[in-house]
């Protein structure tokens, strides 16, 4: 695989279509979702030589990207930011607290 359209796709995928989604029109507002998306991507390669049999390489992307919220344009031309509530999240982040609470707890007690 050539590095360079290695490179060429991931920056294709961490492109601005991929934060902001198709508008949805209904009722006169029109929706248009966000995302959060971050990446990253490598490749490399050899020619080869004495001490190798062939020439070789590689290339590789990760993505992750998530939901964030919508931007409401109404047809007055006003625009609001409408966030997601992710519960998952929520939950993801309150855990490590609530564990050091608890160890807090615990070791009082003793």
């Amino acid at each position: 695989m050539d590095p360079r359209e290695a490179i060429k796709g991931v920056r294709e995928a961490l492109s601005a279509r991929q934060v902001f989604g198709q508008p949805v029109e209904r009722d006169g507002v029109t929706l248009v979702p966000a995302a959060m998306v971050i990446g990253g991507g490598g490749a490399g390669g050899s020619e080869g030589g004495s001490d190798r049999v062939s020439p070789g390489g590689g290339a590789g992307y990760g993505i992750f990207a998530r939901p964030v919220g919508a931007f409401a344009i109404r047809d007055g031309g006003e625009v609001r930011w409408h966030p997601s509530a992710d519960r998952t999240w929520v939950v993801v982040a309150a855990l490590p607290i609530l564990l050091a609470l608890l160890k807090l707890f615990l070791a009082r007690r003793d």
